[in-house]
């Protein structure tokens, strides 16, 4: 791996916590993702299930995790089931885990051969009553391929068909919305990786560079600090294509006069950053310009005051709101007949802000958690309000990725510049 070692003790108290919540005789399997196709004989880049990773650390394909904690013998309560390497496996594909070496990356003890997985299930099904499974429940997945999971549960129900089939998603998505200290020191690398991809780019951008340019210097100190790269799919839009909220081609030149928007972030051993800066391409922001930034950014910093234990997000979401409407009020944006002329699903500022200001941060770059449920310390969000004027060619979106604590948040990213006239200095100097 390109990251340093994790301690292994953040995914045996994961396991821990989990199988509190688990029911008396129960047994959860867990499956890699799938190293997908794309043609010919190319595949894409191996990622691994973020709760089996979440509860392992194993970050290799085919590899099973099973969880019995009342099983009698307890050598079987935590098993791991590897890929058995050889020699011609490792000519073509290079390392894989050595049963030591899943040990110290896991902390579980009992390590199989994925060749031992039916005998050993069999053994532990004859005692379990109940059976947790996995699925991908986010609310915003549309999974249209059939995983490993998909296909181990047809098998499983099919070889079991009186056991007591239970949901493993509810648990996942509770335990993984509150970050262990471990977790938080993780995706803080992430954070500081980003800031030097963003400290690098400040002193690149100029008229005449192309946004894949950009895209360039990000990856180059993205990989070099020992991320695999972008978060996710990295947005470097200038001019009017920061309007377009999930612009994602950066192929066009970045002009003089132009603002430069840019939607970006480091994983760090699989957790993951999102940050969004938004840059005058000529160094200097016109009047026009700082003064929508400002209000970018003052509702950026209202809303991370109100990212506390407690708070709802489709609440916060309509608070957010209404600080942003009047931000667009004093721009000259919407008058009182805009805003009385809202509604309730479509109120005015939506006009000029469109999306949510924050969702949690994790394993996912949109990661999973219960969206009604009350806000708590250790949760992640990003905070990230926009304004896009389509008839002046400007976007603006900020954007930082906070930690809820009994006291206050805590700003991953309180490091990167920010400040308009901070990063004009930058710019410039």
């Amino acid at each position: 791996m390109r990251y340093q070692p994790i301690n292994n003790e953040l995914f045996t108290i994961n396991r821990s916590r989990f199988a509190e919540m688990l029911k008396p005789n129960s047994i959860a399997v867990f499956n890699s993702n799938d190293i997908m196709p794309t043609n010919a004989d190319g595949t894409m880049a191996f990622r691994q299930n973020n709760d089996l990773y979440y509860l392992s650390g194993i970050d290799q394909e085919e590899s099973i995790l099973v969880i019995y904690p009342d099983f009698h013998n307890e050598r079987l309560r935590e098993i791991l089931f590897l890929r058995e390497t050889n020699d011609e496996i490792a000519i073509w594909e290079g390392h894989k885990y050595t049963k030591q070496e899943a040990k110290e990356a896991s902390g579980i003890e009992t390590i199989f051969w994925l060749s031992q997985f039916d005998n050993v299930f069999n053994t532990l099904m004859a005692e379990a009553e109940y059976v947790y499974l996995n699925t991908n429940e986010h609310i915003r997945a549309a999974v249209s391929v059939e995983t490993r999971d998909s296909r181990f549960i047809k098998q499983c129900m099919a070889s079991f068909p009186l056991h007591k089939y239970e949901r493993v998603a509810p648990i996942m998505h509770e335990l993984r919305a509150v970050k262990s200290n471990l977790e938080i020191a993780t995706m803080q690398k992430a954070c500081d990786i980003t800031e030097k991809g963003f400290r690098r780019v400040l002193e690149f951008t100029k008229p005449g560079v192309m946004e894949y340019e950009v895209e360039a210097e990000y990856i180059h100190e993205f990989v070099r600090n020992g991320s695999r790269g972008f978060a996710y799919t990295p947005i470097v839009a200038s001019g009017f294509n920061a309007c377009v909220l999930h612009y994602i081609e950066n192929s066009q030149e970045c002009k003089d006069g132009d603002l430069l928007l840019m939607d970006v972030g480091a994983e760090y051993a699989n957790y993951n950053s999102d940050m969004t800066r938004t840059i005058p391409v000529s160094g200097r922001f016109t009047d026009r310009q700082k003064d929508v930034y400002n209000a970018v950014l003052r509702v950026m910093k209202e809303a991370m005051q109100m990212l506390v234990p407690g708070n709802v997000i489709s609440q916060y979401h309509k608070e957010v709101g209404l600080f942003m409407q009047s931000e667009l009020v004093q721009l000259g944006l919407l008058d009182q007949t805009d805003i009385k002329n809202g509604t309730d699903l479509m109120p005015a500022y939506k006009k000029y802000f469109m999306h949510g200001t924050s969702h949690h941060l994790g394993l996912d770059v949109h990661d999973v958690g219960n969206i009604y449920q009350e806000m708590k310390p250790g949760m992640v969000f990003t905070v990230e309000p926009g304004i896009y004027i389509r008839e002046e060619n400007m976007g603006i979106r900020l954007e930082n990725n906070v930690v809820i604590t009994e006291d206050g948040i805590i700003d991953l990213m309180e490091n990167i510049p920010l400040e308009a006239d901070e990063i004009e200095d930058l710019m410039n100097s």
